[in-house]
């Protein structure tokens, strides 16, 4: 409490943005015996994770909601290390510029496999609306445009034959109905 008043400012500080965050933080970090400001901190992020823990504890709807951002980013990950199997997920390359143009294809290709899930996606449900299947908004929110079993990332590529488009689009893989056993 007797610190509370240079935590205010500090907090006034960021919020103006007068001083950046990280340089703060290196400030505090740069001495060796923490300043009783560092200290202040500390005890005010153990007094906010205590809460916060006493929340996920009491509520199940938040655990839900941390779980699902969990997962999401998760299927990121997996899809990116799936995309760059070849080096097992590892940018081995020596000088800065060549790591950064390694992610940025990666990312680009992440994002276009996204981007195409998204409309494909959005083309299935249509379809299926218009069969007069009726979709709920909450079970759409729980798809993602994260996977990337139909997609080749073998290396092995055919490229002889032209796709048939409709609309600009490739057709949709419908299913095809079962036989039945006689």
């Amino acid at each position: 409490m007797e610190y509370w008043d240079d935590l205010l400012h500090l907090a006034a500080s960021i919020h103006t943005r007068t001083v950046a965050p990280s340089t703060i933080l290196k400030r505090l970090a740069a001495s060796r015996n923490p300043s009783q400001l560092a200290r202040a901190l500390r005890e005010l992020g153990r007094l906010e994770r205590t809460l916060f823990m006493i929340e996920w504890y009491s509520d199940p709807a938040l655990r839900r909601r941390c779980q699902a951002g969990l997962n999401k980013g998760e299927a990121a990950h997996k899809l990116k290390r799936a995309v760059f199997f070849h080096e097992r997920g590892e940018i081995r390359d020596r000088s800065f510029e060549s790591q950064a143009f390694r992610a940025s294809g990666l990312n680009l290709v992440v994002s276009a496999i996204v981007h195409w899930n998204t409309v494909y996606l959005g083309r299935a449900v249509d379809h299926l609306r218009r069969q007069g299947r009726i979709i709920q908004p909450e079970v759409l929110k729980h798809v993602s445009p994260l996977s990337w079993e139909h997609i080749n990332l073998t290396g092995t590529y055919a490229w002889g034959e032209q796709p048939s488009l409709i609309d600009g689009f490739r057709p949709l893989r419908l299913p095809q109905p079962l036989a039945q056993a006689a």
